[in-house]
């Protein structure tokens, strides 16, 4: 029987499939308890994490709205201690940490990317279209 949840081909030898599985895990459940009260029915934490784990797959290891390549090294590494004493600072250090952004799609339902921290912060609630509206508006007042 094949492994579920295999380690993607990139992650190896840069993050061991247990911290792996464990973060796929808390995102997972970090989203499906957000989708259930934002729309209001039941949604499985193995369906989320099949597709997580197949938008990890799918990024190559880099984030799918910059093409940078991502620190996945950094996955189960935050520190709130330090994060509270260092605050930019520290959350600087993790701009490149993976973490899962939503796509709401045509049905309504939500499928998932892969970006960084920075990226998914940045973006916030924004579609796509929305988003590189305002990449564009900033690059036209300081690019």
């Amino acid at each position: 029987m094949p492994q579920l949840y295999r380690l993607p081909t990139f992650l190896e030898g840069l993050v061991d499939r247990a911290k792996y599985i464990r973060w796929l895990h808390r995102k997972a459940a970090a989203h499906v308890k957000r989708d259930r009260l934002r729309l209001n029915k039941k949604i499985a934490l193995a369906g989320y994490k099949q597709q997580i784990h197949i938008a990890v797959a799918q990024s190559s290891g880099v984030d799918w709205y910059t093409g940078e390549q991502l620190e996945w090294e950094k996955i189960s590494s935050y520190d709130n201690i330090a994060s509270k004493a260092q605050r930019s600072t520290y959350k600087a250090t993790l701009a490149l940490l993976p973490t899962v952004d939503h796509v709401l799609t045509s049905d309504g339902n939500y499928d998932f990317v892969i970006c960084a921290w920075r990226t998914n912060d940045s973006k916030s609630d924004l579609s796509l279209p929305e988003f590189v509206r305002l990449c564009q508006r900033v690059i036209k007042l300081h690019g």
